[in-house]
C-alpha cells in the first residue's frame, strides 16, 4: 500500500510541474489537462514498474536474507518465502534487532576472552608454584648427594606436599571439566539435610580445632528435613563451603550452618565471622582461580577451584547459590535444595509417595 501511495505522489508531482510547463508556453487549459492526465497515468506506471522491479524486489531479498540468518537457515532458503507488504519497515526492525543482538554476543565474547586471558594466566601461575618448588628441592638434594639425610627428608617431604597440590588441582579441575559438560550424573535421592551437616562438621572438628573456630550447628534442627537430592555431592558443597569458611574465619571465631524450611526448598546457610569480602569481588566470586587476595590465599592453600566446584553442583541440581559478606565482619554463603514430598499413607495401603 506504501508502495502505491509513494508512486501516486511522484507521479502527480511530475504531472503537476509538466502541466505548469505546458500552461506557460501554450495558454490552453485543454492541453493542460491532457497533458497532466496523459503524464500521470505515464509516470504512475514508470515509477511504478521502477521501483517495484529495481528497488523493492532487492529489498524483499535483503529482508528474506536477514530474517533467514537470524533464524539459522541457508542464503538460498531465502528465495521464495513469503514477506509482508511493508518489506521496508520490516527490514528496519529486522536490522535493529540484529545489530542490538550482535552487539550483546560481541560483549559477551569480549568477557570470555578476558576471562579465558585470566584463567590461562592464573592456571600456568597455580601449576608452576608447585612445579618450580618441586624442581628446587630436588635440585638441592642431587646437589648434596644425600650427604645431609635428614635436609633431603625434609626437602622431599616438602617436595611430596606439592605434588598432592598439584595432584588436587588436576583433580578439582578434572571435575569441574566434567561438571561443566554434564557428564558426571547427579544421583537423586531422598535424605536428611541435617543429618548430613552434622557428619560434616563432626568430619570437620579437627581442622576447625587447627584454626581455631567453633563449629555451631544448633539442636533445633534435630528434627528430621528432608531434601531430594545428590547426597554425595552436597556433601562435597558443604566440605567445601565449611573449609572456606576456616580459612578466611577469625582466630576464636565462629562458624554456623543454618537451615531455612520454605515453600518448596530448603535453604541451607554458612556464616563466618572472618574477614569478609569486598563487595566489587562477590559478583567473580565463584570463578575459577579467582581469589579476593592472592598472596593471603595461596599461603594458606587449596586448588582456588572449591566455590566454582560448589557452583557448578548447585546449579546441576537447578538450584541457587548466594553470598553475601561485609568486609571485616564476616560472610554467609546459602544455597537451595529441592525438598523432598511428603509420603502419603492410606489406611491398609502400602505408602505412596506424592
Amino acid at each position: 500500500m506504501k508502495l502505491r501511495v509513494l508512486v501516486f505522489i511522484n507521479a502527480i508531482a511530475v504531472a503537476i510541474t509538466l502541466s505548469i510547463a505546458n500552461y506557460y508556453f501554450q495558454q490552453n487549459l485543454h492541453a493542460v489537462l491532457v497533458t497532466f492526465t496523459a503524464t500521470f497515468v505515464i509516470s504512475f506506471i514508470i515509477f511504478y514498474y521502477l521501483i517495484e522491479k529495481y528497488i523493492y524486489s532487492k529489498i524483499k531479498l535483503i529482508y528474506k536474507q536477514i530474517h533467514n540468518l537470524k533464524l539459522g537457515r541457508d542464503l538460498r532458503d531465502a528465495i521464495g518465502e513469503h514477506v509482508s507488504a511493508d518489506p521496508i519497515n520490516d527490514v528496519e526492525h529486522e536490522v535493529e534487532e540484529w545489530a542490538t543482538q550482535k552487539k550483546s554476543e560481541i560483549e559477551e565474547l569480549r568477557k570470555q576472552e578476558k576471562f579465558r586471558r585470566e584463567f590461562l594466566s592464573n592456571i600456568s601461575h597455580e601449576f608452576k608454584t608447585p612445579l618450580f618448588a618441586i624442581q628446587g628441592y630436588i635440585d638441592a638434594i642431587q646437589e648434596d648427594d644425600f650427604e645431609d639425610k635428614d635436609m633431603a627428608r625434609q626437602f622431599l617431604d616438602k617436595a611430596a606436599r606439592n605434588v598432592d597440590r598439584l595432584s588436587y588441582l588436576i583433580k578439582d579441575l578434572d571435575e569441574i571439566s566434567k561438571l561443566e559438560k554434564g557428564e558426571i550424573p547427579i544421583n537423586y535421592s531422598k535424605f536428611k539435610i541435617n543429618d548430613l551437616i552434622k557428619e560434616v562438621l563432626d568430619s570437620s572438628e579437627l581442622k576447625a580445632e587447627r584454626h581455631h573456630i567453633t563449629l555451631e550447628f544448633k539442636e533445633k534442627y534435630d528434627e528430621a528435613i528432608m531434601v531430594y537430592a545428590d547426597r554425595e555431592k552436597i556433601s562435597q558443597v558443604i566440605i567445601n563451603l565449611i573449609d572456606n569458611s576456616l580459612k578466611y574465619g577469625k582466630e576464636g571465631g565462629t562458624t554456623s550452618v543454618s537451615i531455612f524450611e520454605l515453600h518448596d526448598q530448603v535453604l541451607v546457610e554458612i556464616t563466618d565471622d572472618g574477614i569478609g569480602i569486598e563487595e566489587k569481588y562477590l559478583p567473580r566470586l565463584f570463578e575459577r582461580f579467582f581469589r579476593t587476595d592472592s598472596s593471603r590465599s595461596r599461603k594458606i592453600g587449596g586448588s582456588g577451584l572449591g566455590l566454582a566446584i560448589v557452583k557448578h553442583i548447585i546449579e546441576a541440581h537447578q538450584q541457587t547459590i548466594t553470598v553475601r559478606s561485609t568486609e571485616g565482619l564476616g560472610s554467609t554463603f546459602g544455597f537451595t535444595l529441592q525438598k523432598a514430598k511428603p509420603q502419603i499413607a492410606f489406611p491398609g495401603l502400602p505408602v505412596l509417595k506424592s
